[in-house]
């Protein structure tokens, strides 16, 4: 996307913004919202840990200013966990947490893999694949919030399947990279039908960073 294609779409997002929320706007919320459309612009730039303190900023300050909103748009997001969780974990035994700050740094040393479904506000994730120790021959793991990063280092020993969307952010597999709004991955290896052991990743964020690192 050009220079020009990029501030009419942020020109669009905020027109938007303020027709949506124009009745609950006052100057502390257009600032924060100058500081979102601002981080916006500045992910999809390439200017990644710029770009998400000003989002994180902005968030802060709508946070403050409308603390009923964001609470809504959290509720929500948990319902949309539970029923998605509900979906994806077919057998029972998985581990579900919900936290407002979460980290898994499972990309040091050996680990057990187990199914999860995770929810947090604040959420960190470092997955190596490699180092991982399957309980089942399918795990499932579902990671869902407001904000996330996460990094996955996959491995020839399983047969991976990926799910992912984030809303404000950037999503980065292998060589390539996606930045601004609305960002998906689908994505399932080669040897997925024919692996003993097979992951499945599904990963949403409203705001976050998703950075796959192939074989």
């Amino acid at each position: 996307m050009d220079k020009r294609s990029r501030i009419i779409a942020i020109g669009l997002i905020g027109v938007g913004c303020l027709m949506i929320f124009g009745r609950w706007i006052g100057f502390f919320s257009i600032v924060a919202l100058l500081f979102l459309l601002l981080g916006i612009y500045r992910v999809t730039s390439g200017r990644i840990k710029q770009g998400y303190t000003l989002l994180g900023i902005g968030a802060i300050m709508l946070m403050l200013e409308h603390l009923v909103l964001v609470l809504g748009i959290c509720l929500i997001s948990l319902g949309m966990f539970f029923t998605k969780s509900r979906k994806l974990q077919h057998k029972s035994g998985f581990i579900q947490k919900q936290n407002f700050s979460s980290s898994f740094d499972w990309d040091q040393s050996p680990w057990v893999m187990k199914s999860l479904s995770a929810w947090h506000v604040l959420g960190e994730a470092d997955l190596d694949l490699s180092l991982a120790m399957a309980e089942d021959k399918e795990t499932v793991m579902l990671f869902q919030g407001i904000f996330g990063d996460i990094d996955i280092h996959l491995s020839e020993n399983y047969g991976v399947e990926i799910e992912a969307f984030v809303l404000f952010g950037s999503i980065e597999f292998g060589n390539q990279r996606d930045t601004g709004m609305l960002n998906k991955l689908n994505w399932k290896s080669s040897n997925y039908d024919t692996s003993e052991n097979k992951v499945k990743l599904s990963i949403s964020y409203l705001m976050g960073d998703l950075d796959v690192r192939v074989i």
